[in-house]
């Protein structure tokens, strides 16, 4: 299996932090050298191991960000 490539571009935000110090956050990657992306991932204290994710383009995130406004509040 080929080795991912990845830089994060930009930290958005971190969501949530585990007692083990892995961090949800939300990012803008270029997996690849490819196009940035949002993702939405945890990582590792120093972030050389990472759990599965999301990826979403701006309009995916735009749509999703129009979802979640659209919701009743959670209870």
């Amino acid at each position: 299996m080929s080795e991912i490539k990845y830089e994060i571009i930009e930290t958005i935000a971190v969501l949530s932090e585990s007692s083990k110090g892995w961090k949800k956050e939300l990012n803008l990657i270029s997996w690849n050298s490819r196009e940035p992306k949002y993702d939405l991932r945890d990582w590792s204290p120093n972030r050389d191991k990472m759990g599965k994710g999301v990826t979403l383009t701006k309009e995916e995130l735009l749509q999703l960000k129009k979802l979640l406004n659209e919701m009743d509040e959670l209870d």
